[in-house]
């Protein structure tokens, strides 16, 4: 198994101004001369860690990592207002510009993977490479699926811990019942709201018990980011039409993308990267027999840093 390279550090960091009030976080590591690489982080509010640089071969990628609006050192923290997927999009072209990016990889799991896949269909000539994991559609049944009807049935007693800071009465829209709480006045509520979604996504992450994981959800600055923005999001169907991923995906059709999805992600099941895939038929499936949802999970890791080091090879073989 390959691991992911050292740790680095970045060798520049600024704050870059978008839709005002609104600051991005954005970093830079590895090598300035190297293919650029855009790391786009899940949730959304998710943020980035310090491991995200490390899937990269340091000496042959220009490692771009920044937090999306609301998420990780990105300020204000948790703020809603003109945070869209539109929003976002936009801001991975304002991040491209100011760092002077021609064509870049664009690399993302999650909600990365769904974010990274509408920016490259609106910019397919920007993209010289996708590597995507853990694919999230963001239709509806995917959305019900994880917060509504389907992985409480795979983690029954997580579930029941998911869901009993909301009454019963209201458990038939979860979504729409958490936002209440996270876009409420009641600090206590908000708070228990937030941890309650949060760790609820942490626990079901990866397939053996990740207690490190859990904990790291659980912050209160991570949590309340992540809850928030990800109902905000879902509430309003991610901001997108039914099914454009896929509608969409002939657009991707000249550029070389990796696949990468653990057979037993609960978050994001299986059958979401085997759509894409049909799709997208030019673009390498590789299924992770021993996996879940989380790119920490050994065959997943393994197989993302074999997708940059053989992207590297093939963009170095043919510039």
């Amino acid at each position: 198994m390959i691991k992911r390279f050292p740790d680095i550090r970045p060798y520049k960091t600024q704050f870059i101004a978008v839709t005002a009030p609104h600051q991005l976080y954005v970093e830079e590591s590895g090598n300035p001369d190297g293919i650029p690489v855009l790391f786009i982080h899940g949730g959304p509010g998710g943020g980035t860690a310090a491991t995200d640089r490390c899937f990269f071969d340091p000496e042959k990628y220009r490692i771009i990592l920044f937090d999306q609006r609301g998420a990780g050192r990105s300020t204000p923290h948790a703020l809603l207002d003109n945070n869209n997927t539109a929003a976002l999009i936009d801001d991975i072209e304002t991040i491209r510009a100011a760092l002077d990016v021609e064509r870049w990889v664009v690399f993302g799991g999650s909600w990365g993977s769904t974010l990274g896949l509408l920016y490259a269909q609106q910019y397919p000539q920007l993209i010289m490479g996708l590597i995507l994991r853990g694919i999230f559609l963001c239709r509806d049944e995917d959305i019900n699926w994880f917060y509504q009807d389907g992985a409480g049935r795979i983690f029954p007693e997580y579930w029941q811990q998911y869901t009993q800071v909301i009454p019963e009465n209201e458990r038939g829209d979860m979504v729409a019942a958490f936002y209440r709480r996270l876009t409420g006045d009641n600090d206590f509520e908000r708070m228990a709201a937030a941890k309650a979604w949060s760790i609820w996504e942490g626990r079901c992450a990866t397939l053996q018990s990740n207690p490190n994981l859990v904990e790291r959800f659980s912050h209160p600055h991570l949590a309340v980011a992540m809850a928030r923005i990800e109902a905000h999001f879902f509430i309003n169907k991610a901001f997108i039409k039914p099914n454009q991923i896929l509608d969409n995906a002939h657009l991707l059709k000249d550029i070389p993308g990796t696949i990468v999805h653990g057979r037993y992600d609960m978050v994001c099941p299986v059958n979401q990267a085997i759509a894409l895939s049909e799709a997208w038929p030019s673009a390498k499936l590789d299924i992770i027999g021993d996996a879940g949802h989380s790119s920490s999970e050994r065959g997943t890791t393994d197989a993302l840093v074999r997708a940059t080091n053989r992207l590297a090879h093939h963009l170095e073989n043919n510039s």
